[in-house]
């Protein structure tokens, strides 16, 4: 399994720390739904935080804070956030783009994806973890979040370019925790790059 490199995990969590954080500026005006939903992300947001604090090297690293955040954040994708994008909610101050019901299937996947993958991280979060976690810095070069961008598996195949199967909950869970974080990274990423407005 390759090793994924913190250096550049580090720029992936803080791009959705700032995105998370942005959203607080845009709650005035926001009601109904729109509002549930930003709510909603201002907390993931806030638990993705406190989870790369852990893995840049800002605070020490705690497998039951990860474990409590991870949890929250699983808890809060799938149908728990699709259901708070009822087809045209983009009024008042919403972020979201049209794009999201044009391709709500791959929203849709992206969303079970963020279930999978922090579920992943809080069966992962007492694992031996890889190189440079913790530390802000990581020695080892192979395979980087770039090497396996999650906008650009094949879901058919069942597996990422790393190797690890992608539906398997015995295996993900065998992940290291920052292997597993970078999963949850790169899902948030690829719906915010595609689903978003651009900040």
């Amino acid at each position: 399994m390759k090793i994924f490199n913190l250096k550049v995990l580090a720029p992936v969590g803080a791009l959705i720390i700032v995105a998370s954080t942005s959203l607080a500026f845009a709650h005035g005006g926001a009601t109904g739904i729109v509002k549930e939903r930003m709510d909603l992300m201002a907390s993931v947001g806030k638990s993705m935080k406190t989870i790369t604090e852990m893995f840049q090297g800002e605070k020490p690293y705690d497998a039951a804070i990860v474990r409590q955040a991870a949890s929250f954040i699983g808890n809060h994708g799938g149908e728990q956030m699709t259901r708070l994008f009822p087809e045209g909610s983009i009024q008042g101050p919403s972020e979201s783009l049209p794009a999201i019901w044009q391709n709500w299937q791959r929203f849709s996947e992206l969303a079970d994806d963020l279930t999978k993958y922090a579920g992943a991280l809080a069966a992962a979060a007492d694992n031996p973890r890889g190189p440079g976690m913790g530390s802000g810095m990581n020695q080892g070069r192979q395979g980087g979040l770039g090497a396996s961008p999650m906008g650009r598996r094949n879901p058919m195949m069942g597996q990422s370019a790393d190797g690890m199967p992608m539906n398997d909950p015995a295996a993900l869970a065998q992940m290291s925790p920052n292997a597993a974080f970078a999963r949850v990274t790169q899902t948030c990423s690829a719906c915010h790059t595609q689903f978003r407005k651009k900040q």
